[in-house]
């Protein structure tokens, strides 16, 4: 399945003006109708999805065959972009082990991501909806989501952060960005008080972020975002004011 799926996406490469490259695929609705303008999701891969081979990003977590069974692609007629990370590289550079952290500076990976995105958003072959792009990420994606979304707040029009963390001395820039974040509650690699502390500082600025503490759960909270179609509903439903 994940041949014949993976198939359907195109593998890319990007340069940047300091001729650093990053991989990456990219995937159009499944119909895509002259003069619509459709969402776009940014998706931020794991630890697991590092390489060079611009094909682990998609097999990590499962998240490929994620994205066809809550029908991205057709129901929610949705672009895709997920870049990928070099190995021993990270979307933040920050301790997993760490319970706290302030933003540090902005790694070559996000910055390219940045690049692409904005590349993808003014090229006039695609038909890109900038009210509804939204970004969605595990682990170290996960920290990759609140990274981009302190950095980049107007962009996007809502967030997934699955057990990832962010600084939450940067609350306020983010408290009006539609977030649902995720968390094992029994996660042995990135503790659970990484998303709360996110959140707790996110209610205190006026923010209606949902947040969802999986019980009996480990690292792999994932599984629960794949299986909820309330989320992927409520993601979609996401507009810029």
């Amino acid at each position: 399945m994940f041949n014949k799926e993976f198939k359907k996406y195109n593998q890319l490469v990007w340069e940047s003006s300091d001729n650093k490259i990053l991989n990456y695929c990219f995937r159009k609705p499944d119909v895509v109708v002259k003069n619509k303008k459709y969402p776009l999701i940014l998706f931020l891969h794991g630890a697991g999805g590092r390489g060079s081979n611009n094909v682990e990003q998609l097999h990590d977590a499962g998240s490929l065959g994620a994205f066809k069974e809550q029908s991205v692609f057709s129901e929610h007629e949705s672009y895709l972009l997920a870049p990928q990370v070099i190995e021993k590289k990270k979307w933040v550079n920050v301790s997993w082990e760490t319970l706290s952290h302030k933003m540090p500076k902005i790694t070559s990976s996000m910055a390219m991501t940045f690049e692409i995105l904005d590349s993808i958003i003014k090229d006039s072959n695609y038909q890109i909806d900038i009210n509804r792009i939204y970004i969605m990420g595990v682990s170290m994606g996960g920290y990759g989501v609140w990274d981009a979304l302190q950095r980049k707040p107007q962009i996007f029009a809502g967030g997934v952060p699955i057990c990832g963390g962010g600084d939450v001395s940067m609350a306020r820039s983010i408290n009006s960005i539609p977030i649902w974040a995720w968390h094992g509650e029994d996660d042995e690699v990135i503790d659970v008080s990484r998303t709360t502390s996110m959140v707790e500082a996110l209610k205190i600025e006026k923010s209606n972020i949902k947040c969802s503490i999986v019980k009996n759960r480990t690292h792999d909270v994932w599984i629960d975002v794949w299986n909820s179609k309330e989320l992927w509903n409520w993601l979609y439903s996401q507009k810029l004011n």
